[in-house]
């Protein structure tokens, strides 16, 4: 398996392990993460906490985001993918798309190359909180 993957995976059990949501994100350049994110809407009552937003936000001003690849397991919803075409990310790798179709088209559309890795780990870990709180993931991503 990608290490990059493996460490979005991480992120997304810290955030279930914190009482939210299990999806986690990690930024590379160059080969090495240089930012990391997990979705922490529920934790800081905050609908803008999205683990791609988290880690774009903890990776701070790099300038140029050209050359980096965001990894997030699982595929960016809307709101991230306009992060990802705002500050010109070229490719993104997301861990599945089986629970959440995404904004796949949409970046795919604006020059974005999008890898669906249909990874299963990411697949179960999100069926199994979909059917474990609905009502957490109907509030937003799911509606």
């Amino acid at each position: 398996m990608d290490n990059f993957l493996l460490a979005a995976i991480e992120e997304a059990k810290m955030g279930l392990e914190e009482g939210g949501i299990p999806i986690g994100s990690v930024l590379v350049r160059g080969g090495t993460i240089i930012g990391r994110g997990h979705n922490r809407r529920v934790q800081h009552s905050d609908p803008m906490a999205h683990a791609e937003i988290e880690c774009l936000r903890n990776a701070g001003r790099i300038g140029n985001y050209g050359e980096t690849v965001l990894y997030s397991t699982l595929m960016p919803c809307h709101l991230c993918a306009g992060a990802v075409v705002q500050f010109g990310i070229k490719t993104v790798i997301a861990g599945e798309s089986v629970t959440f179709e995404g904004a796949v088209d949409f970046m795919r559309k604006n020059g974005v190359s999008v890898k669906d890795l249909n990874d299963t780990e990411c697949i179960e870990m999100m069926k199994r909180f979909i059917e474990e709180h609905p009502e957490v993931w109907n509030e937003d991503i799911g509606a």
